[in-house]
């Protein structure tokens, strides 16, 4: 079910939560050996908030409309009194003592949180492989990744685990999970969701959203876990802009479709732009001139936030401590075998990268270019509503296909990476199949148009139907 299907379900009687509940969490005891889609499952948490929530409709005070909707959280953000891993070895039996503002919204609105979802270690990768907890396997094929790195996130919606879930998006990892698992992925404006609370990955890049079945959901979810929060210093005091969706003009980027995507992703993704136009949208090819160094600039400046944000993680404040007979080593040993390659990879690169001989040369370069990057978004928007295009190049690829091969890996997200070093909000929702492995459409918009991009989509709900076999 939806939420909305589930939400009427319960106004009317015909369920219960609590009923509702114990129906996905005999899904989850029934798959998640399989996918293995979530790490902690919150049983009776998750239970103690159905009973809460039926208690509250039975005397008319309902919360909203995820009041008693089971829902998955990756677990990459703190929840009061449970397990937060980030995929980690370092924190594998870490509790949180606090809510992320997320959560607490979550909380506040009643929804009934059924578990943290898998996720690559610390959100650093695209196939949801480097998870200490293994990795999560897709379902529409189990042989295949689900994306990442919310790739627990996406396949809990995919094989209906939950009704919606929470995941982070730093390079795309909210949107490329949904376009390989076949679901509604939301990265909103960098700054509209609180990030209190989320375990950082690259701070100035990391942006919570919602995942969900279609993208009247993603609305519902936004419209409840966005708002300004003091507690975040990047948070803005700004409503995201609802303008007439009349008379829409469609940037198609000719970078988008250049040497690299699946003959066959380009099919659905130009049958898609395609109904756009048939209902009355004007469709332009643009050009994003700087497009072509944004995966460099990413892996520049990620890094260096990595490496920054991963330094708390030492053995003596919280998580795993490794033996050691003095403190440096206690560091060695701890950070050796607490983190996973990719983890180490991206702390090398970022301490290399911002060391004193090398921060001209690599990381400032970086920000301006980044800049660049963002000034090709604004004046497109100048001519322009909306930039549509493929989320992924490819379908979702074996497990262990490209493991061994970071630089493969990280070109899974090279149509991703610019939303976020420009800040925009993106949406990915479902285009079609081949031969059954869901296919993405990549719906960008300005900043702050977040309802709008939500509202473009929610035209295409149905789109899913076009297939190539």
């Amino acid at each position: 079910m939806t939420i909305k299907e589930a939400s009427e379900k319960l106004k009317s009687g015909e369920i219960n939560s609590v009923e509702l509940t114990e129906q996905y969490l005999d899904k989850i005891r029934e798959l998640n050996p399989k996918i293995n889609a979530y790490i902690t499952v919150l049983d009776d948490i998750a239970m103690k908030m159905a009973k809460a929530s039926d208690k509250r409709r039975k005397n008319g005070e309902v919360l909203s409309e995820i009041d008693g909707i089971p829902i998955a959280i990756k677990d990459n953000m703190a929840m009061d009194g449970t397990k937060t891993t980030a995929g980690s070895k370092i924190l594998e039996n870490f509790i949180s003592p606090y809510d992320a503002t997320v959560i607490s919204k979550l909380k506040n609105a009643g929804a009934v949180i059924l578990g943290k979802t898998n996720m690559d270690e610390f959100a650093m990768g695209s196939s949801t492989e480097t998870s200490y907890f293994g990795p999560t396997k897709n379902p529409a094929d189990i042989e295949r990744v689900p994306g990442g790195s919310s790739g627990g996130s996406a396949a809990a919606v995919a094989a209906d685990m939950c009704v919606a879930a929470i995941g982070s998006d730093t390079g795309g990892s909210i949107r490329q999970p949904a376009s390989l698992c076949g679901v509604v992925g939301f990265k909103p404006t960098y700054g509209m969701v609180s990030r209190y609370g989320l375990f950082a990955m690259a701070s100035s890049l990391d942006q919570i959203g919602p995942m969900t079945k279609n993208s009247e959901d993603a609305e519902i979810l936004f419209n409840i876990i966005a708002g300004y929060d003091e507690k975040d210093s990047t948070s803005v005091n700004q409503k995201s802009e609802i303008r007439n969706q009349k008379n829409i003009r469609i940037g198609v980027p000719k970078e988008y479709f250049a040497e690299g995507l699946d003959p066959e992703v380009k099919k659905i993704i130009e049958q898609a732009i395609e109904s756009y136009k048939k209902l009355g949208a004007e469709i332009k090819e643009i050009s994003l001139p700087n497009q072509k160094y944004a995966l460099s600039t990413y892996y520049i400046l990620m890094p260096v936030e990595v490496a920054s944000n991963l330094a708390r993680f030492d053995g003596i404040k919280y998580g795993y401590r490794a033996g050691a007979e003095n403190l440096i080593d206690t560091y060695f040993n701890t950070r050796a075998e607490g983190f996973g390659e990719e983890a180490k990879r991206r702390i090398m690169l970022g301490t290399y990268a911002s060391s004193a001989g090398y921060v001209d040369q690599y990381y400032n370069k970086a920000q301006k270019v980044r800049a660049l990057i963002k000034k090709d978004f604004d004046e497109a928007f100048k001519e322009i509503d909306f930039i549509m295009g493929p989320v992924s190049p490819t379908t979702a690829f074996k497990i262990g296909e490209k493991t061994d091969d970071p630089l493969t890996m990280y070109l899974s997200d090279i149509y991703t990476i610019s939303v976020n070093l420009a800040g925009l909000p993106a949406i990915s929702i479902p285009a079609g199949k081949i031969d059954k492995l869901p296919v993405g459409l990549h719906i960008i918009g300005p900043q702050f148009s977040d309802n709008n991009i939500i509202e473009l989509a929610r035209q295409q709900d149905g789109i899913q139907g076009a297939s190539i076999s």
